[in-house]
């Protein structure tokens, strides 16, 4: 018999391994949705696809889900009060926040380092999570603007070797 681990071990162990902060933004019949999401990565490059992991809990999710399209927005470090607002359920996450519509009319936010403007190509069952593949149409990044950081539980920044 297996012993099962403990969430919040889990957490904390895998916590040690640094990641982006990415807020996935879509576009529905009530106006724009988004959520902040860690677990985002590249999946294929031919053809391009990408993966968000987003939780079963997210209320933003589904209604973008159904309108089949999404947009990764890769934050930009100074950006943790956007990551912070994004991550909580309620109200009008998008109140104040600057944004253009992507090719596919999503959400682009302003101050993003990068964006990836999907379409919905997959769900899969991942657990307390979703895997969701999602087919790449366009994307961009606005050059040299480090990227923000999520580790041990906290934000942090990069640092480049010169």
């Amino acid at each position: 018999m297996t012993e099962r681990t403990d969430p919040s071990t889990m957490r904390q162990v895998l916590g040690h391994f640094p990641s982006g902060v990415t807020i996935v933004t879509g576009t529905t019949d009530e106006g724009p949705a988004g959520f902040t999401c860690q677990s985002f990565s590249s999946l294929s490059l031919d053809p391009p696809l990408l993966l968000v992991l987003p939780g079963r809990s997210s209320s933003s999710w589904p209604r973008i889900e159904a309108t089949g399209r999404f947009c990764v927005n890769v934050l930009a470090e100074g950006q943790q009060e956007l990551s912070t607002r994004f991550a909580h359920s309620g109200g009008d996450k998008f109140a104040g926040v600057s944004w253009a519509p992507s090719g596919l009319g999503s959400p682009v936010l302003e101050g993003a380092t990068a964006w990836i403007d999907c379409t919905l190509h997959d769900v899969h069952d991942g657990g307390d999570h979703l895997i969701v593949v999602g087919a790449v149409h366009d994307l961009g990044a606005t050059g040299d603007i480090p990227p923000l950081l999520f580790h041990r539980g906290g934000y942090a920044r990069t640092t480049v070797d010169e």
